[in-house]
């Protein structure tokens, strides 16, 4: 049976130099998706942080770009439709361990512990409390100064953020601790803005959240943070 073709869709709009956004995805709750160009980071590979929805236009605008590239999973809300997007795109597929089991089938997938280091000043950690995998990616590397957090911060107004619990939430207490860890796992002063992998309608138009490190320290949290393991 042909699978049916995807929607033509719209391809995504610049943010910053080498840094585009995605249109709202259907395939994860109208979430958002991010690419971070190998040229801005010096990595040698596109990032893609989370799938954007599955649609000709962003199709044709990735398999454009040519090159390599690293699809990076920030939680099981961006799974989105993984395995069309690897299929399609040939790239590894980066994951915490504990929501590997959610992509059966899915080649080149590859699997991390509490915290994993893409290239000095690439990093991932562990924040589990959105869903048991949920995971940040921080990118300080060749002046560009950004934390991608997926659902562990939502927007809740023109820049500003906080950890939002719903029904969908896996474990609050765990999440207001994987904040705390965050916060001890960043570098003094960093990042200077965030990009949230939720729905960015409390922006009001806006896209990244500036002043990350000082949003960040002004989080209330419920408890102390748990030590930084490994």
């Amino acid at each position: 049976m042909l699978a049916h073709p995807p929607e033509a869709g719209r391809p995504p709009q610049a943010v910053l130099p080498g840094l585009w956004l995605f249109a709202p995805s259907r395939d994860s709750q109208g979430g958002s998706s991010w690419l971070l160009e190998a040229s801005r980071t010096g990595l040698g590979f596109d990032l893609l942080i989370d799938c954007p929805g599955y649609s000709q236009a962003n199709l044709d605008w990735l398999r454009g770009r040519g090159g390599d590239g690293l699809l990076v999973l920030t939680g099981r809300e961006g799974h989105g439709r993984c395995r069309r997007w690897q299929q399609a795109l040939g790239w590894p597929v980066l994951v915490q361990e504990q929501e590997a089991y959610l992509l059966p089938g899915v080649e080149r997938l590859q699997r991390f512990g509490s915290a994993h280091d893409l290239a000095a000043g690439a990093r991932l950690l562990w924040t589990p409390g959105p869903t048991p995998g949920a995971c940040v990616l921080h990118v300080q590397r060749q002046g560009l100064d950004g934390l991608f957090c997926g659902r562990l911060l939502a927007p809740v107004g023109v820049g500003a953020v906080a950890p939002l619990r719903t029904a969908r939430t896996f474990h609050w207490p765990r999440q207001c601790r994987s904040l705390g860890r965050l916060r001890q796992w960043l570098p003094p002063g960093s990042p200077h803005w965030i990009a949230c992998g939720g729905g960015l309608g409390a922006l009001r138009g806006e896209k990244l959240v500036p002043h990350g490190a000082a949003v960040l320290a002004a989080l209330a949290l419920e408890g102390p943070p748990t030590p930084l393991m490994g």
